[in-house]
């Protein structure tokens, strides 16, 4: 009876699963099937879902109006650039609060967390500013430092949560044996929160290439990224539906791509220290 209890229990528990699974990826592949569509069959009413003469034209049209290549270019080098910058400051910042922490640790995270809840147009024009006085307005190096700083107390909130699970004794024995604190650092903490920093990796990156305020109003043409290329299919004349879509999967392919293959290490990382 208990058996039987148990198995109908992991039954609904999958179906909940798969259910929710397909409910947040339905606006996805609905974005996809689009792509495949005339304009005037993706604003049919009512919508057409499977059953419809499949197009590769809206590609090929975004493809004659836009250097993909160049946006995708300038998605890698920003997201790729954030990433190993916040990992850089994060670190030493997580062992400091994870290993030496002061009366003040949990109140300097909390601080660091709330500045996620400022409005990011409070901060635009002080900042918009800055940028005409540095000469970074539309460059890359710019809008990669921003999207660093908008990005480092999650970095350093999760690098401090995974450090929190690692022995102190470990660091101590190392130090004991001689290692400085660089040493220490690299060859022994980091190795062993491998699983925890590649997750915090991947996030970020997910979070830089997704970003899209401070990119539609830090770049103009030169260091525009993916998501300055799907807007620009918004215009005056109104959407072009179908090609929007193709733009738009033409953009969060490469990132779908890297969750596929990366998941199992994203999951590991994600319960990392869940279970002792």
């Amino acid at each position: 009876m208990a058996r039987n209890v148990t198995n109908q229990r992991k039954l609904i528990n999958t179906v909940l699963a798969w259910g929710i699974g397909l409910l947040i990826f339905f606006p996805i592949l609905w974005t996809i099937l689009t792509s495949f569509k005339s304009e005037a069959t993706a604003i049919a009413d009512p919508p057409v879902f499977l059953f419809f003469d499949w197009t590769l034209d809206n590609y090929r049209v975004v493809q004659e109006r836009s250097d993909y290549m160049r946006f995708l270019w300038n998605s890698v080098i920003i997201a790729g650039g954030s990433t190993l910058l916040g990992i850089i400051v994060a670190v030493p910042a997580a062992w400091s609060m994870a290993f030496v922490p002061s009366a003040r640790t949990k109140d300097i995270l909390l601080w660091m967390l709330s500045t996620k809840m400022l409005p990011a147009v409070g901060v635009l024009y002080p900042i918009y500013l800055i940028f005409i006085k540095m000469g970074l307005l539309d460059s890359r190096v710019g809008l990669t430092v921003v999207l660093m700083l908008i990005n480092l107390p999650i970095i350093i909130w999760m690098l401090y949560t995974y450090f929190r699970e690692i022995p102190g004794e470990i660091l101590e024995a190392a130090r004991m044996d001689g290692a400085s604190l660089k040493e220490e650092i690299l060859y022994v903490l980091t190795p062993m929160a491998v699983p925890g920093i590649a997750s915090t990796v991947l996030l970020n990156i997910i979070l830089a290439w997704n970003e899209a305020f401070w990119t539609l109003n830090l770049t103009a043409a030169k260091a525009a990224p993916l998501t300055a290329f799907i807007a620009s299919y918004s215009s005056p004349e109104g959407l072009f539906y179908a090609k929007l879509s193709a733009a738009s999967t033409m953009a969060i392919a490469p990132i779908l791509i890297l969750g596929w293959f990366s998941q199992k290490q994203l999951v590991r990382g994600l319960t990392f220290g869940a279970v002792k």
